[in-house]
């Protein structure tokens, strides 16, 4: 039929805040553009929603912007309000979250904030999320009874497009696949569509333990913004003490005592539900004392809460790389709080989402980059409110290039170093559809380029004149031999969107032995919106010696 675009087989996916925005430096004081930020609609592709959880009341809220074409097509007994201002569903019939991660990843977003909540006493405090005045329009294209498939997720960003939501979060990954590939993958088919029409889509990295994947991450498209997940300080921590007096501290999120009741010890490989391995379970401080007693013995404690001086650090459970499709752009993009964050829940779903647990809660605690993909979101929906015509390219850039490394010496709660300088970033890259186009015909024919783009292009006759490192993308990236000495090249444009008349001076920050040259060193522009280019040049040899490819901080290179 002249209708269809392309068939491939449907794939499997699944879904992957009291402190996060605090350490995060967003505290609740953060300077905000109220009104224009009332004005955006965040699109949350996911489980659905909760919608009588608390932080989606629409009180204080006006009517949804003149803009919003959506429809409130939940099911029986599910309404809408100016809060949620739409909710679309896919395979079911209904919108309602039965499981409860897209109530979680939605208020993380945009819940408004609410006090005094926690998990059973558990990480108590104002639960918020990074736009609280923004929309939401809930799309559940992921039910536990029919899962999730293509055909539901390219309708979910086809409405979306049409009913113009101004973001879109998807914490859903490919549940298994060793080589991905853009024309087969529906998120990056929807997202660059959804790009095309000025919409950001962030969308998590993938967890390892969800998709047992060893480290390669799933979200690849460089139109999409790829979100790893990254601990915070604060930690919850379980403990449990042997019979002889022994403790030993892991991290669990128990709610439950035992009063100091002891309970015979097992193998972790042979519980039901778990993938501990007879190694792990046989731990030296754990393995010493099963072979000293007949009847070995335990009693676990309940967990508490404690400040992690080391976070952030990126999660072991987050994808972290590499990009398997085109290895020169750099995946994850960025990190975010990702790990035991506090939002809002099902109240139809177990605590535990095991059916045999009847603990019912309004707020939980989840971790996995679907977690720190929302806060992303609602990270580029507060850059967005200042600059609601910047594009895509342009909000992701804000966030990559004036993100820093937090820790003792640079507070978390310091604003003035971080989301500020999101909004007011001086110099951002932008990244244009044709430059999309150029890069996917380094990488496939052009019939798979036409596929995704759904255009009717031409691929430049010469491709291996342009290389995939020279994308105009806010970071830099290239796969070299480790074993050679070796000499790469990038190619980047910048658009001055600080004062008319200003000058950039580049600065290198390394410790490493790698050689870098920016050429030319100054930028000096006249006028907003002007571009200029600038070339890097980075040399080196045996990378196989990682001390000599260490890098201090996170911007390697700067324009200041």
């Amino acid at each position: 039929m002249e209708e269809i675009v392309c068939v491939f087989p449907s794939i499997r996916m699944e879904p992957q805040t009291t402190r996060s925005w605090d350490f995060m430096g967003f505290d609740e004081k953060v300077s905000r553009n109220a009104t224009t930020e009332s004005d955006i609609i965040v699109g949350v592709m996911d489980t659905g929603i909760w919608p009588e959880a608390e932080g989606f009341k629409d009180e204080g809220f006006g009517p949804p912007p003149k803009k919003w074409k959506g429809v409130c097509e939940g099911g029986k007994n599910f309404t809408c309000n100016k809060k949620i201002v739409g909710a679309r569903c896919y395979l079911t019939d209904s919108a309602r979250d039965f499981r409860g991660h897209g109530t979680h990843c939605a208020s993380i977003v945009a819940g408004s904030p609410v006090k005094d909540v926690s998990f059973y006493g558990l990480a108590n405090g104002t639960a918020r999320g990074g736009v609280p005045a923004a929309r939401i329009a809930a799309y559940k294209v992921y039910d536990l009874d029919f899962g999730c498939s293509s055909d539901g997720i390219l309708a979910a960003f086809d409405d979306a497009i049409v009913d113009e939501v101004d973001l879109i979060s998807i914490s859903l990954n490919e549940f298994f696949r060793s080589e991905p590939h853009f024309y087969i993958d529906p998120v990056a088919f929807g997202a660059f569509h959804a790009m095309k029409k000025g919409i950001l889509t962030s969308q998590s990295a993938g967890t390892i333990f969800n998709s047992y994947k060893v480290g390669p991450v799933s979200s690849v498209a460089p139109w999409v913004f790829t979100v790893a997940a990254s601990t915070t300080d604060r930690q919850i921590i379980d403990s449990n003490v042997l019979a002889n007096g022994k403790k030993l501290v892991g991290h669990s999120t128990n709610t439950f005592t035992l009063n100091g009741t002891n309970f015979p010890l097992i193998y972790g490989k042979d519980a039901s539900r778990t993938n501990c391995s007879q190694m792990l379970a046989r731990r030296p401080k754990c393995g010493l004392y099963m072979n000293s007693t007949r009847v070995p013995q335990a009693t676990i404690l309940q967990s508490e809460v404690i400040k992690d001086v080391a976070a952030p650090l990126v999660s072991i459970t987050s994808a972290t790389g590499p990009n398997l499709v085109v290895p020169d752009i750099i995946k994850p993009d960025i990190s975010a709080p990702g790990v035991e964050i506090l939002a809002a829940y099902s109240t139809f779903a177990t605590a535990s989402e095991y059916p045999e647990d009847n603990r019912h809660v309004k707020y939980n605690i989840l971790s996995g980059t679907s977690v720190s993909c929302p806060h992303v979101a609602g990270a580029a929906a507060y850059v967005k409110s200042f600059h609601p015509d910047w594009s895509p390219a342009a909000i992701k850039s804000s966030l990559m290039t004036t993100a820093w490394p937090m820790n003792d010496t640079l507070p978390a709660n310091d604003t003035s170093s971080t989301f500020s300088g999101a909004i007011n970033p001086g110099l951002v890259y932008e990244t244009s559809e044709d430059d999309h186009i150029k890069l996917l015909c380094t990488v496939y024919d052009e019939g798979k380029v036409r596929l995704i783009t759904g255009e009717n292009i031409t691929c430049p006759k010469d491709p291996a004149k342009w290389s995939p490192r020279d994308h105009n993308y806010p970071s830099m990236g290239a796969k070299v031999d480790p074993t050679k000495p070796f000499t790469v090249q990038f190619h980047r444009t910048v658009k001055n969107v600080g004062l008319a008349n200003s000058t950039y001076r580049a600065k290198i920050f390394s410790n490493s032995k790698l050689d870098i040259k920016v050429v030319p060193e100054v930028l000096s522009f006249k006028s907003l919106n002007e571009q200029m280019d600038f070339d890097v040049t980075v040399g080196g040899s045996d990378l196989q010696d990682r001390s000599q490819v260490s890098i201090k901080g996170t911007n390697v290179i700067q324009y200041s």
